[in-house]
Protein backbone atom coordinates (compact mmCIF):
# COMPACT_ATOMS: atom_id res chain seq x y z
CA UNK A 1 0.00 0.00 0.00
CA UNK A 2 1.27 3.22 -0.91
CA UNK A 3 1.82 6.18 1.57
CA UNK A 4 0.03 9.33 0.73
CA UNK A 5 0.34 12.61 2.51
CA UNK A 6 -2.39 14.00 4.67
CA UNK A 7 -2.50 17.94 5.48
CA UNK A 8 -1.30 17.13 8.80
CA UNK A 9 2.45 17.26 8.72
CA UNK A 10 3.97 13.96 9.21
CA UNK A 11 0.93 11.92 9.00
CA UNK A 12 0.71 9.60 6.35
CA UNK A 13 -2.51 7.39 5.16
CA UNK A 14 -2.53 3.52 3.23
CA UNK A 15 -5.50 2.91 1.28
CA UNK A 16 -5.86 -1.22 1.80
CA UNK A 17 -6.72 -3.64 -1.07
CA UNK A 18 -8.45 -5.65 0.70
CA UNK A 19 -10.15 -3.94 3.90
CA UNK A 20 -12.71 -2.20 3.78
CA UNK A 21 -14.91 0.65 6.11
CA UNK A 22 -18.15 1.84 5.76
CA UNK A 23 -18.64 0.67 1.64
CA UNK A 24 -15.10 2.39 1.22
CA UNK A 25 -11.26 0.83 1.24
CA UNK A 26 -10.02 0.69 4.93
CA UNK A 27 -7.32 3.60 5.56
CA UNK A 28 -4.49 2.98 7.48
CA UNK A 29 -2.25 6.22 9.41
CA UNK A 30 1.10 6.46 9.50
CA UNK A 31 3.12 8.85 11.58
CA UNK A 32 6.69 9.66 11.01
CA UNK A 33 9.31 11.84 13.33
CA UNK A 34 12.80 11.93 13.98
CA UNK A 35 14.41 10.17 17.25
CA UNK A 36 18.27 10.38 17.39
CA UNK A 37 18.92 11.57 14.11
CA UNK A 38 17.16 9.06 12.39
CA UNK A 39 13.70 8.89 10.50
CA UNK A 40 11.33 7.00 12.44
CA UNK A 41 7.97 5.84 10.83
CA UNK A 42 5.22 4.29 13.31
CA UNK A 43 1.90 2.43 12.49
CA UNK A 44 -1.21 4.66 14.45
CA UNK A 45 -4.28 2.48 13.44
CA UNK A 46 -7.14 1.66 10.96
CA UNK A 47 -10.11 3.88 10.18
CA UNK A 48 -12.26 1.10 11.22
CA UNK A 49 -10.55 1.35 14.62
CA UNK A 50 -11.79 4.82 15.19
CA UNK A 51 -8.41 6.55 13.73
CA UNK A 52 -8.52 9.95 12.06
CA UNK A 53 -5.63 11.63 10.15
CA UNK A 54 -6.22 14.53 13.14
CA UNK A 55 -5.48 11.86 16.16
CA UNK A 56 -2.32 10.86 14.10
CA UNK A 57 -1.50 13.92 14.38
CA UNK A 58 -1.38 14.76 18.31
CA UNK A 59 -0.20 11.23 18.73
CA UNK A 60 2.76 12.55 16.58
CA UNK A 61 2.62 15.80 18.43
CA UNK A 62 2.94 13.69 21.63
CA UNK A 63 5.94 11.92 20.38
CA UNK A 64 7.85 14.73 19.55
CA UNK A 65 7.26 16.52 22.93
CA UNK A 66 8.58 13.58 25.01
CA UNK A 67 11.55 13.24 22.83
CA UNK A 68 12.32 17.16 23.59
CA UNK A 69 12.24 16.37 27.19
CA UNK A 70 13.82 13.58 27.31
CA UNK A 71 10.82 10.91 28.18
CA UNK A 72 11.59 7.15 26.55
CA UNK A 73 9.32 6.28 23.60
CA UNK A 74 6.95 3.68 24.89
CA UNK A 75 8.18 0.09 24.19
CA UNK A 76 6.69 -1.78 21.30
CA UNK A 77 3.92 -3.62 22.47
CA UNK A 78 2.72 -6.91 20.69
CA UNK A 79 -0.85 -6.34 19.62
CA UNK A 80 -3.87 -8.49 20.03
CA UNK A 81 -4.56 -10.93 17.38
CA UNK A 82 -7.60 -10.72 15.48
CA UNK A 83 -10.78 -12.47 16.10
CA UNK A 84 -10.51 -14.49 12.92
CA UNK A 85 -7.14 -15.15 13.58
CA UNK A 86 -8.44 -17.02 17.32
CA UNK A 87 -11.56 -18.42 15.75
CA UNK A 88 -10.08 -20.26 12.99
CA UNK A 89 -7.56 -21.75 15.23
CA UNK A 90 -10.43 -22.92 17.69
CA UNK A 91 -12.26 -24.33 15.06
CA UNK A 92 -9.50 -26.38 13.61
CA UNK A 93 -9.15 -27.92 17.69
CA UNK A 94 -12.75 -27.85 18.28
CA UNK A 95 -12.72 -29.79 14.57
CA UNK A 96 -10.91 -32.92 16.23
CA UNK A 97 -11.63 -32.53 19.93
CA UNK A 98 -15.15 -32.04 19.70
CA UNK A 99 -16.65 -34.13 16.71
CA UNK A 100 -20.51 -32.89 15.93
CA UNK A 101 -20.30 -29.82 18.08
CA UNK A 102 -17.46 -28.75 16.19
CA UNK A 103 -19.31 -28.70 13.01
CA UNK A 104 -21.90 -26.72 14.56
CA UNK A 105 -19.37 -24.50 15.64
CA UNK A 106 -18.01 -23.55 12.54
CA UNK A 107 -21.60 -23.18 11.11
CA UNK A 108 -22.37 -20.40 14.24
CA UNK A 109 -18.98 -19.09 13.58
CA UNK A 110 -19.81 -18.38 9.62
CA UNK A 111 -22.91 -17.33 9.87
CA UNK A 112 -23.13 -15.35 12.95
CA UNK A 113 -19.93 -14.14 14.50
CA UNK A 114 -17.55 -14.03 11.70
CA UNK A 115 -18.89 -10.30 10.04
CA UNK A 116 -19.46 -9.34 13.65
CA UNK A 117 -15.93 -9.43 14.60
CA UNK A 118 -13.49 -11.09 11.74
CA UNK A 119 -12.13 -7.27 11.50
CA UNK A 120 -11.77 -6.34 15.07
CA UNK A 121 -8.58 -7.30 17.88
CA UNK A 122 -9.99 -8.99 20.75
CA UNK A 123 -9.10 -5.78 22.88
CA UNK A 124 -11.50 -3.85 20.21
CA UNK A 125 -14.31 -6.10 21.28
CA UNK A 126 -16.23 -5.00 24.38
CA UNK A 127 -19.70 -6.21 26.46
CA UNK A 128 -20.93 -3.26 24.38
CA UNK A 129 -20.59 -4.86 21.05
CA UNK A 130 -22.12 -8.22 22.44
CA UNK A 131 -24.94 -7.31 23.65
CA UNK A 132 -25.34 -5.51 19.91
CA UNK A 133 -25.27 -9.00 18.57
CA UNK A 134 -27.39 -10.34 20.65
CA UNK A 135 -30.14 -7.94 20.12
CA UNK A 136 -29.10 -8.05 16.42
CA UNK A 137 -29.86 -11.88 16.56
CA UNK A 138 -32.83 -11.75 18.43
CA UNK A 139 -34.15 -9.35 15.44
CA UNK A 140 -32.86 -11.84 13.21
CA UNK A 141 -35.23 -14.13 14.54
CA UNK A 142 -33.16 -16.56 16.60
CA UNK A 143 -34.41 -18.40 19.40
CA UNK A 144 -32.99 -18.19 22.33
CA UNK A 145 -31.33 -21.34 23.06
CA UNK A 146 -29.64 -20.46 19.41
CA UNK A 147 -28.62 -16.70 20.61
CA UNK A 148 -27.14 -18.59 23.94
CA UNK A 149 -25.44 -20.88 21.76
CA UNK A 150 -23.31 -18.45 19.58
CA UNK A 151 -22.41 -16.11 22.45
CA UNK A 152 -21.18 -19.51 24.72
CA UNK A 153 -18.98 -20.28 21.30
CA UNK A 154 -17.71 -16.37 21.67
CA UNK A 155 -16.75 -17.07 25.32
CA UNK A 156 -15.24 -20.75 24.22
CA UNK A 157 -13.15 -18.77 21.83
CA UNK A 158 -11.79 -15.97 23.94
CA UNK A 159 -11.70 -18.41 26.62
CA UNK A 160 -9.44 -20.62 24.43
CA UNK A 161 -7.19 -17.52 23.31
CA UNK A 162 -5.99 -16.72 26.63
CA UNK A 163 -5.39 -20.42 27.85
CA UNK A 164 -3.11 -20.46 24.64
CA UNK A 165 -1.57 -17.05 25.52
CA UNK A 166 -2.23 -15.48 22.16
CA UNK A 167 -3.99 -13.02 24.42
CA UNK A 168 -3.35 -11.41 27.50
CA UNK A 169 -6.98 -9.56 27.96
CA UNK A 170 -10.18 -10.55 29.84
CA UNK A 171 -13.19 -12.10 28.21
CA UNK A 172 -15.44 -9.59 27.61
CA UNK A 173 -18.67 -11.95 27.68
CA UNK A 174 -18.01 -11.93 31.50
CA UNK A 175 -20.10 -8.51 31.68
CA UNK A 176 -23.16 -9.92 29.37
CA UNK A 177 -26.08 -11.86 30.42
CA UNK A 178 -26.85 -14.91 28.83
CA UNK A 179 -30.41 -15.48 27.22
CA UNK A 180 -32.51 -17.54 30.02
CA UNK A 181 -34.31 -20.10 28.33
CA UNK A 182 -37.96 -20.93 28.43
CA UNK A 183 -38.31 -23.16 26.22
CA UNK A 184 -40.49 -25.92 27.91
CA UNK A 185 -43.18 -25.92 24.73
CA UNK A 186 -46.53 -26.08 26.32
CA UNK A 187 -48.36 -25.41 23.04
CA UNK A 188 -48.89 -28.62 20.81
CA UNK A 189 -51.09 -29.23 17.59
CA UNK A 190 -54.53 -30.66 17.68
CA UNK A 191 -54.64 -33.29 14.38
CA UNK A 192 -56.78 -31.54 12.60
CA UNK A 193 -53.62 -28.64 12.44
CA UNK A 194 -51.07 -31.03 12.49
CA UNK A 195 -52.68 -31.89 9.14
CA UNK A 196 -53.48 -28.17 7.51
CA UNK A 197 -49.56 -27.65 8.35
CA UNK A 198 -48.17 -30.92 6.32
CA UNK A 199 -50.76 -30.11 3.27
CA UNK A 200 -49.18 -25.95 3.32
CA UNK A 201 -45.73 -27.68 3.79
CA UNK A 202 -46.30 -30.12 0.81
CA UNK A 203 -47.73 -27.58 -1.72
CA UNK A 204 -45.47 -24.74 -0.74
CA UNK A 205 -42.37 -25.73 -0.05
CA UNK A 206 -39.40 -28.33 -1.14
CA UNK A 207 -40.73 -32.22 -0.17
CA UNK A 208 -37.46 -31.60 2.36
CA UNK A 209 -39.17 -29.54 4.39
CA UNK A 210 -42.42 -31.38 4.54
CA UNK A 211 -40.59 -34.74 5.07
CA UNK A 212 -38.81 -33.40 7.74
CA UNK A 213 -41.96 -32.16 9.49
CA UNK A 214 -43.41 -35.68 8.97
CA UNK A 215 -40.83 -37.55 10.69
CA UNK A 216 -40.83 -35.12 14.21
CA UNK A 217 -44.53 -35.26 14.08
CA UNK A 218 -44.51 -38.96 13.70
CA UNK A 219 -41.12 -40.24 15.50
CA UNK A 220 -40.62 -37.40 17.65
CA UNK A 221 -37.05 -36.44 16.13
CA UNK A 222 -35.56 -33.26 17.12
CA UNK A 223 -34.15 -31.43 13.99
CA UNK A 224 -30.75 -31.99 14.94
CA UNK A 225 -31.16 -35.52 15.20
CA UNK A 226 -33.27 -35.20 11.87
CA UNK A 227 -30.34 -33.56 10.04
CA UNK A 228 -27.80 -36.14 11.50
CA UNK A 229 -29.52 -38.91 9.89
CA UNK A 230 -27.53 -41.12 8.11
CA UNK A 231 -28.44 -44.07 5.40
CA UNK A 232 -26.78 -46.31 7.81
CA UNK A 233 -29.40 -45.81 10.60
CA UNK A 234 -32.36 -47.16 8.59
CA UNK A 235 -33.53 -50.53 9.42
CA UNK A 236 -36.67 -50.50 6.94
CA UNK A 237 -36.59 -53.94 7.79
CA UNK A 238 -37.82 -53.76 11.42
CA UNK A 239 -39.18 -50.54 10.62
CA UNK A 240 -36.36 -48.87 13.19
CA UNK A 241 -34.29 -45.52 12.87
CA UNK A 242 -30.91 -45.76 14.74
CA UNK A 243 -30.63 -41.93 16.62
CA UNK A 244 -27.26 -41.13 17.74
CA UNK A 245 -29.06 -38.30 20.41
CA UNK A 246 -26.99 -34.98 20.75
CA UNK A 247 -28.82 -34.62 23.80
CA UNK A 248 -27.27 -37.36 26.28
CA UNK A 249 -24.41 -39.05 23.46
CA UNK A 250 -26.55 -42.13 23.65
CA UNK A 251 -28.30 -44.01 20.61
CA UNK A 252 -31.68 -44.85 21.14
CA UNK A 253 -34.46 -46.01 18.86
CA UNK A 254 -37.36 -44.33 17.10
CA UNK A 255 -39.83 -46.44 15.42
CA UNK A 256 -41.44 -45.89 11.45
CA UNK A 257 -44.72 -45.15 11.14
CA UNK A 258 -46.02 -46.63 7.58
CA UNK A 259 -45.93 -42.78 5.93
CA UNK A 260 -42.38 -42.19 7.14
CA UNK A 261 -41.47 -45.54 6.28
CA UNK A 262 -42.47 -45.08 2.56
CA UNK A 263 -40.84 -41.12 2.97
CA UNK A 264 -37.64 -42.84 4.08
CA UNK A 265 -37.22 -45.46 1.51
CA UNK A 266 -37.63 -42.90 -1.02
CA UNK A 267 -35.03 -41.02 0.61
CA UNK A 268 -32.20 -43.14 1.07
CA UNK A 269 -29.00 -42.33 0.36
CA UNK A 270 -27.01 -44.55 -2.37
CA UNK A 271 -24.05 -44.43 0.43
CA UNK A 272 -24.45 -45.73 4.19
CA UNK A 273 -22.59 -42.97 5.48
CA UNK A 274 -24.29 -40.08 3.04
CA UNK A 275 -26.80 -38.05 4.75
CA UNK A 276 -30.88 -38.61 4.43
CA UNK A 277 -31.44 -34.78 3.85
CA UNK A 278 -28.58 -32.55 2.56
CA UNK A 279 -29.14 -28.90 0.97
CA UNK A 280 -28.81 -27.93 -2.31
CA UNK A 281 -24.89 -27.88 -1.93
CA UNK A 282 -24.86 -31.47 -1.33
CA UNK A 283 -24.11 -30.76 2.47
CA UNK A 284 -26.12 -31.68 5.93
CA UNK A 285 -28.32 -28.93 7.08
CA UNK A 286 -26.81 -26.87 9.79
CA UNK A 287 -31.27 -25.13 10.43
CA UNK A 288 -34.51 -25.68 9.42
CA UNK A 289 -35.74 -23.37 6.39
CA UNK A 290 -37.03 -19.95 7.34
CA UNK A 291 -40.23 -20.78 5.52
CA UNK A 292 -41.32 -23.24 8.13
CA UNK A 293 -41.75 -19.82 9.75
CA UNK A 294 -43.90 -18.13 7.47
CA UNK A 295 -46.17 -20.86 6.80
CA UNK A 296 -46.77 -21.12 10.35
CA UNK A 297 -47.28 -17.34 10.17
CA UNK A 298 -49.39 -17.48 6.96
CA UNK A 299 -51.77 -20.19 8.67
CA UNK A 300 -51.91 -17.71 11.82
CA UNK A 301 -51.13 -20.32 14.27
CA UNK A 302 -48.52 -17.68 16.35
CA UNK A 303 -51.48 -15.24 15.81
CA UNK A 304 -52.34 -12.79 19.03
CA UNK A 305 -49.83 -15.20 21.16
CA UNK A 306 -46.85 -13.24 22.81
CA UNK A 307 -45.57 -16.53 24.98
CA UNK A 308 -42.66 -18.19 23.47
CA UNK A 309 -43.96 -21.37 25.28
CA UNK A 310 -47.00 -21.05 23.26
CA UNK A 311 -45.97 -20.03 19.92
CA UNK A 312 -45.52 -23.09 17.05
CA UNK A 313 -42.12 -23.57 15.59
CA UNK A 314 -40.55 -26.59 14.03
CA UNK A 315 -39.78 -28.61 17.86
CA UNK A 316 -43.19 -27.61 18.79
CA UNK A 317 -43.64 -31.39 16.20
CA UNK A 318 -42.10 -33.14 18.69
CA UNK A 319 -43.92 -31.95 21.27
CA UNK A 320 -47.08 -32.95 20.03
CA UNK A 321 -46.02 -36.02 19.17
CA UNK A 322 -45.18 -36.16 23.04
CA UNK A 323 -48.60 -34.91 23.62
CA UNK A 324 -50.33 -37.03 21.53
CA UNK A 325 -48.78 -40.43 23.37
CA UNK A 326 -49.90 -38.87 26.58
CA UNK A 327 -53.49 -38.68 26.02
CA UNK A 328 -54.20 -42.01 24.09
CA UNK A 329 -52.93 -43.14 27.96
CA UNK A 330 -49.31 -44.32 26.99
CA UNK A 331 -46.88 -44.60 29.86
CA UNK A 332 -44.43 -41.64 30.93
CA UNK A 333 -41.95 -44.42 30.65
CA UNK A 334 -42.68 -45.24 27.07
CA UNK A 335 -42.75 -41.27 26.26
CA UNK A 336 -39.21 -41.03 27.91
CA UNK A 337 -37.49 -43.09 25.90
CA UNK A 338 -39.35 -42.54 22.60
CA UNK A 339 -38.36 -39.04 23.27
CA UNK A 340 -34.84 -40.04 24.57
CA UNK A 341 -35.02 -38.38 28.20
CA UNK A 342 -32.07 -38.84 30.10
CA UNK A 343 -34.33 -38.71 33.04
CA UNK A 344 -37.93 -39.09 33.72
CA UNK A 345 -38.11 -35.36 35.76
CA UNK A 346 -37.94 -33.99 31.81
CA UNK A 347 -40.99 -36.27 30.87
CA UNK A 348 -43.13 -35.70 33.55
CA UNK A 349 -44.39 -32.19 32.24
CA UNK A 350 -46.61 -34.77 30.06
CA UNK A 351 -48.72 -35.90 32.99
CA UNK A 352 -51.17 -33.18 32.73
CA UNK A 353 -52.02 -34.79 29.54
CA UNK A 354 -53.23 -37.76 31.16
CA UNK A 355 -56.62 -37.39 33.04
CA UNK A 356 -58.90 -40.22 31.88
CA UNK A 357 -55.80 -42.28 32.59
CA UNK A 358 -54.86 -41.27 35.96
CA UNK A 359 -58.67 -41.04 36.16
CA UNK A 360 -59.23 -44.99 35.47
CA UNK A 361 -56.09 -45.51 37.59
CA UNK A 362 -57.78 -44.45 40.93
CA UNK A 363 -60.95 -46.04 39.77
CA UNK A 364 -58.82 -49.40 39.27
CA UNK A 365 -58.03 -48.83 42.77
CA UNK A 366 -61.37 -48.21 44.25
CA UNK A 367 -62.27 -51.36 42.90
CA UNK A 368 -59.91 -53.47 44.10
CA UNK A 369 -60.59 -51.94 47.77
CA UNK A 370 -64.16 -52.93 47.22
CA UNK A 371 -63.00 -56.52 46.04
CA UNK A 372 -61.01 -56.64 48.95
CA UNK A 373 -63.58 -55.59 51.40
CA UNK A 374 -66.45 -57.71 49.47
CA UNK A 375 -63.91 -60.95 50.66
CA UNK A 376 -63.23 -60.23 54.04
CA UNK A 377 -66.99 -59.17 54.52
CA UNK A 378 -68.12 -63.12 53.65
CA UNK A 379 -65.28 -64.44 55.24
CA UNK A 380 -66.81 -63.12 58.51
CA UNK A 381 -70.30 -64.30 58.12
CA UNK A 382 -69.04 -67.39 57.71
CA UNK A 383 -67.78 -68.05 60.79
CA UNK A 384 -69.52 -69.69 63.76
Amino acid sequence: MKRERTKYPGVYERKSDTRTHKGKSDICFDITYKCGGKKVWEKVGWSSEGYTAKVSSELRANRIVNLRHGEELPKEKKSAPYFKEVAIKYLEWAAHNKTREGRDDESRYRLYLSSAFDSKRLNQISSLDLERLKNNLFKGGLAAGSVKHCLMLFRQILNKSIAWNMYKGQNPIKDVKLPVLQNQRERFLSHEEADILLNELKKVSSSQLHDMALLSLQCGLRAGEIFNLKGQDLDFENGIINIADPKNKERRKAYMTHAVKKMLQNRKPDSPNEYVFVGLNGERHISISQTFRLIVKRLDFNKGIADPRQKVCFHTLRHTFASWLALQGESLLTIKELLGHKSLAMTIRYSHLMPEHKRQATLNLEKKFLQSRHINSANQNKKP
